[in-house]
């Protein structure tokens, strides 16, 4: 899940690029400190659920993530939105508890429970300390598998979600990035809006939350990491007494049909008058998490527009000739395929320049092998980065959820640096020509 991916709901092409925080690119990672089979402990309870659990002993918490296997794909083509719906509804009030109780309870602890939606999954997260575990997993098991549906906040989520869409109008980089994903994948499911539109926020009403609930809230296919103050096979058994229990199959998803090839440059720009900034969105098809060239991609992704401050769409666009707020580049890649798109916000004056240069870089990225010193530091960024995020537990969480996502193997850690540290100029600059066509691209614009 595009997750590079990374687990959670977002609609947002997205949230202002953080300014990036180099890490020491000879930072040392002992091989002890990767999460791996030697200290992940990985079981499959009888019904289907596999669980993760990592010890941390560091600090007295303990964070809680995982999926289940329901998503915006799931959802009937007239009803986007469904699925992010019927999660929302998980948080405000199940069959033993009110959602002012779900409140209190949690943060009476100082603890968290959230979900959100994918394309293919709702994703849930905890974190407590360790001895407020138990209450926290049964307020999560609680809204899994017993919420209420009550017709009081169904209406106050409906306006809510509402209140989201009226303000994805007034936002020029929402808008430019609903234009973008309509552009690049048209009616297809991997179109398909994850807040859904005004007509299917109306429509959608209890029956339909209740009938997708029953349908696609199983625990085949369950997933749960749980890194923290807890011996490993304690975290085991007591994700077992709170779901082993919960039984049931969803229906086989169905196979997606092919995406349409980009054979013809596609263009929309969303006119918003009132507006001071145009957002610029150019992209292309992208492959796979899986496909053998994502690791040559990612890197290519890093010299082309997120190294340093934001690679050399940043130094290019944003530094060099002042056109741009923020310039970078951002590849997604899941179980389908993903888009490799260049993003940036613009004072609407700069709109055509900005574009040039940005198509500037991808023909230098696709014409040019990447100078050694370049690649290296690229290199380095990408492997040297890896130790920041396993710093936390919710990180480490994160990571293994993603690895059992994609099916790359509780050694893929160890192995990572070696694959990225191969890779070649040459392989790099194969997979920006084969992916990124300067001349054929799907453009998107929002703004004056």
């Amino acid at each position: 899940m595009s997750k590079q991916n990374n687990l959670w709901y977002a609609t947002r092409l997205a949230a202002l690029p953080r300014r990036r925080v180099t890490a020491s690119p000879n930072l040392p990672v002992a091989p002890s400190a990767l999460p791996g089979p030697d200290d992940v402990l990985r079981v499959t309870l009888p019904n289907g659920i596999t669980v993760l659990a990592r010890e941390n002993w560091s600090a007295p918490s303990i964070v809680v993530e995982g999926y289940l296997l329901a998503g915006n794909l799931d959802e009937p083509a007239d009803l986007p939105g469904l699925a992010s719906f019927t999660t929302g509804m998980l948080t405000r009030g199940t069959r033993r508890r009110s959602f002012t109780e779900i409140n209190e309870t949690v943060e009476s602890v100082g603890a968290s429970v959230g979900f959100a939606t994918d394309r293919h999954i709702i994703s849930f997260s905890t974190k407590s300390l360790a001895e407020d575990l138990d209450l926290v997993l049964d307020v999560l098991a609680d809204e899994l598998r017993q919420p209420a549906f009550a017709p009081e906040y169904i209406e106050r989520l409906r306006g809510l979600r509402m209140t989201s869409i009226a303000e994805r109008e007034n936002d020029t980089r929402q808008m430019a990035g609903r234009a973008f994903r309509e552009l690049m994948f048209g009616a297809h499911p991997l179109g398909r809006d994850l807040l859904g539109t005004r007509p299917s926020n109306t429509a959608i009403d209890r029956d339909a939350l209740v009938a997708f609930y029953e349908t696609f809230f199983r625990p085949q296919g369950m997933v749960v990491a749980v890194v923290g103050a807890l011996p490993a096979q304690q975290a085991v058994d007591k994700i077992a007494a709170t779901f082993g229990d919960w039984n049931g199959q969803r229906p086989p998803r169905l196979a997606l049909p092919p995406v349409p090839a980009l054979e013809t440059r596609r263009e929309h720009r969303v006119a918003m008058p009132d507006k001071s900034q145009a957002d610029v969105i150019l992209g292309w098809m992208g492959m796979r998490r899986n496909s053998p060239d994502f690791d040559a991609a990612r890197l290519a992704n890093t010299v082309l527009g997120v190294f340093g401050m934001m690679g050399r769409l940043g130094v290019n666009v944003r530094e060099r000739q002042g056109m741009a707020y923020y310039a970078y580049s951002r590849l997604g890649a899941d179980r389908e395929p993903g888009s490799w798109a260049a993003i940036a916000g613009v004072n609407p004056a700069n709109v055509e320049r900005a574009i040039s240069a940005m198509l500037d870089e991808i023909k230098r990225l696709c014409d040019e092998l990447v100078p050694a010193d370049e690649l290296e530091d690229s290199k380095r960024y990408v492997t040297g980065s890896l130790p920041l995020q396993l710093e936390t537990n919710d990180g480490v969480a994160s990571l293994l959820v993603d690895l059992e996502w994609h099916e790359l193997g509780l050694d893929y850690l160890s192995r990572y640096p070696g694959i990225i540290r191969a890779l070649t100029a040459e392989q790099v600059q194969a997979a920006a020509q084969k992916y990124l066509n300067p001349d054929v691209y799907v453009l998107a614009v929002a703004g004056p």
